[in-house]
């Protein structure tokens, strides 16, 4: 007998189990995602949605930046939301700003800054800082996300490595989904030489080759995490999701991901 696929036995096993303390009837559940963990989410949400009867509503957007798509713009401009999953961070900054739940923050996945070049092009080397730095200040164009790792990298790490005004006038900022793209697609038409994201988002464009991880001395460490809007309708359901999504049932695809499950530390 063959095994079932992962998803259908996520279905049976993990939700059953995760929702069976709830007894309330089948809702709406209105999700505002970014980027990086939505791949999970993508391949997890229907094994979800099967087993509790659930039906999840999902918009997309950065989890920071200044894009009016971006998460923090849509919840403080009111639009609707019963949880979010975005960049660890940034939930804690909605959580002063009192637009999520501090107290349901739950800890979905950890992530990597990654860089990618065209496919066929030469990997540069990126194994250490000084590696890591020459390779910035050798570049004919880079390009970063909008969101949470090119937050990152344009306004904290290339001051700390002292390339940021060398580096300045050849490095662009591309809007990501759902009107952008990834980092990677611009890579890929070659209108970068160099692009950097975070891995989960990089992995699975075509036409790159993924170079590898920044050092890990340079790495901020992301978090993905999910949390209640505070404004949220479908509480059960909306922690239900989150349980889910964070249990050691979702680990495989969350690895699939690139990403790395919480609990390895």
């Amino acid at each position: 007998m063959k095994p079932w696929p992962l998803v259908r036995r996520l279905s049976v096993i993990g939700v059953a189990a995760l929702l069976a303390v709830r007894a309330a009837a089948a809702a709406d559940v209105q999700v505002m995602i970014s980027s990086g963990f939505y791949g999970v989410y993508s391949e997890l949400g229907p094994a979800f949605e099967r087993a509790s009867g659930d039906h999840l509503v999902t918009t997309r957007g950065p989890s920071m930046g200044d894009s009016p798509e971006a998460i923090p713009a849509r919840l403080a401009r009111g639009e609707v939301a019963d949880v979010v999953i975005l960049d660890g961070g940034a939930a804690d900054e909605l959580g002063k700003r009192g637009l999520v739940r501090l107290d349901s923050k739950t800890e979905l996945a950890r992530s990597l800054i990654g860089m990618v070049v065209r496919e066929g092009a030469a990997k540069p080397d990126i194994g250490s800082v000084e590696a890591f730095r020459d390779t910035l200040l050798a570049a004919k164009s880079i390009a970063y996300s909008d969101s949470g790792s090119g937050t990152y990298l344009s306004t904290k790490l290339f001051a700390r490595l002292g390339v940021a005004g060398e580096i300045a006038g050849k490095s662009r900022k591309v809007r990501g989904p759902p009107s952008g793209e990834p980092v990677a697609a611009v890579v890929a038409r070659g209108e970068a030489e160099i692009g950097f994201q975070q891995v989960s988002e990089l992995i699975h464009v075509p036409g790159i080759s993924f170079v590898g991880a920044i050092p890990a001395e340079l790495q901020p460490m992301f978090t993905f995490a999910g949390a209640l809007a505070s404004t949220v309708q479908q509480p059960e359901a909306a922690a239900a999701l989150l349980r889910f999504l964070a249990s050691p049932e979702a680990a495989p695809v969350i690895v699939k991901a690139g990403l790395a499950p919480p609990s390895e530390r």
